[in-house]
């Protein structure tokens, strides 16, 4: 079948099966569509080596204590409510090159790529493998920083990116938008478990240091694409808006409609319930199942394909 008869073949097919076949509007085509989508993507891959393979390798293979290991994770999901305060500030910033979302972006994405880059070693340093005996505190301390590197960088290029995808979008698909964009999360997550699955067969420390610097250079090439010529740039942001409402002034207009607020705390209560599944799950398949390292990892992509299965109904 030729190129045209297949877009011929597509393009007659009901929307209906098609899933986000009506999201593109005339600014947002589909395919900038779907790159911009690459920061939901790299999120999932990051997602899943977190909480899908290094929070079981912490516990079981590396002998940090279970309690810690939850404190380290918790970190990133610290910072997820400052995204409100982080979308407000690229809403009023103020650039000499006449852009708002991208320098968010692309300092999130700088942040997330140097937390990952040291992540691996401050992790052996808190198991006590460093080839320099060092205090206790000091791994504690390293591991800490990187993982608040990780999710500060995370939240904040993924709160620009949205906001970016929203800016772009019609009324009409900016709700189908957004839908997209949480796919290619869980798509990423499901990509991201498997690809690390196979890497990590026969688990090493070494292994491990080369996969999550791989993880980083992945994350920092795929969003530099994902943000290439996205937002054009305007001369009217060289300079303060003419109106600026307050951080204080905008919540307030968020949560004026209670279902809003209600939808925050359910959000907030799911997180809260998933999270302390996540950071249980591979390790107790470690140690009561006695799986490897691949096989818990491949338990974060079942758990990720039934996501997007519930999503999709």
């Amino acid at each position: 079948m030729s190129g045209k008869t297949f877009s011929k073949f597509v393009k007659q097919l009901p929307a209906t099966w098609l899933p986000f076949a009506d999201v593109t509007s005339a600014g947002l085509p589909m395919s900038r569509l779907l790159r911009l989508s690459l920061f939901k993507f790299t999120m999932g891959i990051t997602t899943a080596l977190m909480i899908g393979t290094l929070n079981r390798v912490m516990i079981v293979e590396l002998g940090v204590p279970a309690w810690l290991v939850a404190m380290m994770l918790a970190l990133p999901l610290l910072v997820a409510p400052f995204r409100a305060v982080t979308g407000y500030q690229s809403d009023v910033h103020v650039s000499a090159f006449g852009w708002r979302r991208v320098p968010y972006m692309w300092g999130g994405t700088l942040i997330q790529f140097l937390g990952l880059a040291v992540m691996p070693f401050a992790l052996l340093v808190l198991s006590g493998r460093g080839q320099v005996p060092v205090p206790d505190w000091v791994g504690q301390g390293a591991a800490a920083i990187a993982f608040l590197m990780v999710g500060a960088g995370l939240q904040t290029s993924q709160t620009a990116g949205l906001a970016l995808a929203t800016d772009q979008a019609s009324e009409e698909t900016r709700p189908r938008v957004v839908a997209l964009m949480y796919t290619m999360l869980l798509v990423g997550a499901v990509f991201g478990s498997l690809v690390f699955s196979s890497l990590l067969v026969n688990f090493t420390p070494e292994i491990l240091v080369q996969v999550v610097q791989g993880t980083a250079l992945v994350v920092l090439l795929l969003n530099g694409v994902a943000l290439w010529k996205q937002e054009p740039r305007s001369r009217l942001r060289r300079g303060k808006p003419a109106v600026e409402p307050s951080f204080k002034a905008a919540w307030a207009t968020l949560t004026q409609d209670s279902r809003a607020l209600r939808t925050l705390i359910a959000v907030g209560l799911g997180t809260f319930a998933f999270s302390m599944e996540d950071v249980l799950l591979e390790p107790y398949g470690g140690q009561i199942l006695n799986m490897s390292v691949s096989a818990t990892t491949v338990l974060t992509a079942t758990l990720c394909f039934g996501g997007l299965i519930g999503f999709a109904w």
